[in-house]
Order: C-alpha cells, then structure tokens, then sequence
C-alpha cells in the first residue's frame, strides 16, 4: 500500500502564505500603533464624589507623563488647546521630560494653565533620561532601574514655581480654589524610592473640603499611608494604562506594585480614598507606541460625597466602566 503523504504534509506554499499574512498583520499592528494611536490624544473626564458635603463643585485637569521631545509639535499642539477647559486647578503629576532641551517646549505647552492654580510632583523622567531597555523586563516587578543622563528638573521646577504652580512634594500646601479650601501633600517619585512620606505623615487640616494626595508611582505602600492619614484623594500617573493592552483583557503589566485593574482612572482605595490612575500623555522614545490605550489628559470633577458615605456608595457605573476600559 502506498500512503498519500501529500494529503497529511502541509504545503509549503500554504505555510508561506500564513507566514507572511502573520507578518503582515503584525506590521500593520506596530505601524497602527507607532504612527496613529501614539497620536491620537484624548480627553477623559470623570466625576468624582469625594467633596466635604455642601462643598462647590472643582473641576481638576489631571496631566501626567508628558515625556516630551523638543520636536513633538503635534502633541504640544494638543496640549496648549487644554486651558480652553477653564480648569479650576491643574495636577501634574510628573515624568514630564525625555531630552536634556525639552524644557521649554513643556512650558510652552502648559501655555495658559501656568496662569491657573496648580501642583506637581516629579517622576523617574524629570530625574533622568530615559535609556533603552529589553521590554520584557517590564514582567518583572523588582528589576534593576536603567537610569540615564540627568535632566534639568531644577530648571523645569523653577519654571512651574515662578508661573505660580506649587511643589507639593514631600510638604503640605493649604489653598483655596473655586471656593474650595484644599489641603495637599506630595511625595517625590516611588518608583526611584525617592519617597519620605514620614515627611508629611499625619491627617491633613481636617477644616479642609478636600484632602489631596499626589505622587508619580501609584504604589500600594505609599497609597495605604495617604488612606491611613485620612486623604480623600490621590492623583497618579507612571503606568501610562499599560501602553500596550489587549482587547478584552486590558494592561500586560502596570511597572509597579499597583494591580492591573486599577492601571488607569478611578478607583475605591480602602474605605474612603479615591484614587485617579492617568494613562499619561508620552511614551518613551524608545518605546514609541500604544495599543489599546490612547494617550490621554483627564478632566476631573470634583463633587460632594454623600452623607451616608460608604465604599460601595463612592463608586458610580461610570468609574466602574472606567476602571474596566469601556
């Protein structure tokens, strides 16, 4: 008897033909996500019941991980189109540089929001260059920082001061905007375990409408100190949502401690604290792209929490389906 092996081996052209569909496919996903969704800024908005009750409504642009080139003039663009929103108060919370001459297209792109009330905190990338790096050591939660040539984070915080912005790192500020009295404090970059929070340790003013905490990294050792101490809020930035997530599924990884489903927007921390995650502006230069994760600032606002005030209560549909990416 003679077998057919023809009829059980596969065709070589027919595998060529899956192989250059595979490649082909795979091409059109690198260049969607380098060329189109890198660029496709976007404004999130959330509303967030986190007000002393009776208190007036904020509303609060969150900006994070700008990780600006000189040259990225698209992006600058979008930005400067942001203080059309009239902001009551601005929260950037770092990794705002990627190139030793990048600060002045950063301040020029804040444009008018320099001239309204804001904090900030740095990141990793005010500190440092960034430095290419294998991208599978992005799975690996304590792998050894890659630190590159300093950058001129003096020059960047002089220039946010001088506008009026205030450095909320490791200090407490007390202001007042839009006739709400908010008492802040920062920590400098987690992720570098540049923090001291014993610096700011203890319950905010307890007069104020809103308590608000700030930090690049959202990790979970600092988060639980902000909640212990009373915080109603805290705003981070570092994940970039995942950068490269899949459909259905969501972010690979966070580059922190923080769990996948509170990689970007809000969420319930403990039982009274918020927190808002921003996927961030930026990529790095040498990870120039974003699946499923549009680069975003977000519009929050700020309202008050109801009286009978529960975990459960704190967290609408909206910020559920948020959280989830629909």
């Amino acid at each position: 008897m003679v077998s057919d092996l023809s009829a059980r081996t596969p065709n070589r052209s027919a595998l060529s033909r899956v192989a250059l569909a595979t490649a082909g496919a795979a091409a059109l996903g690198v260049g969607y996500a380098s060329l189109i969704e890198r660029n496709a800024f976007v404004l999130r908005e959330a509303t967030l019941p986190v007000l002393e009750p009776g208190s007036a409504t904020l509303r609060v642009l969150h900006i994070s991980d700008l990780h600006m080139m000189p040259n990225q003039r698209l992006k600058q663009n979008w930005l400067r189109e942001l203080d059309r929103l009239e902001p009551d108060l601005v929260v950037n919370t770092g990794d705002n540089l990627s190139h030793v001459k990048s600060v002045p297209a950063v301040v020029q792109s804040m444009g008018g929001l320099l001239a309204r009330p804001g904090l900030f905190v740095f990141g990793s990338n005010d500190y440092f260059a960034p430095k290419p790096k294998n991208p599978f050591k992005y799975f690996v939660k304590e792998h050894r920082r890659v630190l590159g040539a300093p950058l001129p984070w003096a020059d960047l915080r002089a220039a946010f001061t001088e506008r009026g912005w205030l450095d909320a790192t490791h200090v407490h500020r007390e202001l007042e905007v839009g006739g709400v009295r908010i008492a802040a404090a920062g920590v400098d970059d987690p992720h570098l375990k540049r923090d001291r929070y014993d610096t700011i340790a203890g319950p905010p003013n307890p007069l104020a409408q809103l308590k608000l905490g700030i930090t690049h990294s959202p990790e979970p050792r600092v988060l639980d100190r902000f909640a212990d101490d009373g915080y109603d809020l805290v705003l981070a930035g570092h994940t970039h949502g995942g950068q490269l997530c899949l459909p259905f599924y969501g972010a690979l990884v966070t580059n922190c401690q923080l769990d996948r489903s509170r990689v970007k927007g809000p969420s319930q921390w403990g039982a009274h604290m918020r927190l808002h995650v921003s996927a961030g502006v930026g990529t790095s230069p040498y990870a120039p792209a974003r699946f499923c994760c549009r680069p975003e600032a977000t519009l929050l606002t700020l309202v008050p929490a109801p009286r009978e005030n529960t975990a459960v209560d704190r967290v609408t549909a909206a910020e559920k389906n948020a959280v989830l990416g629909r």
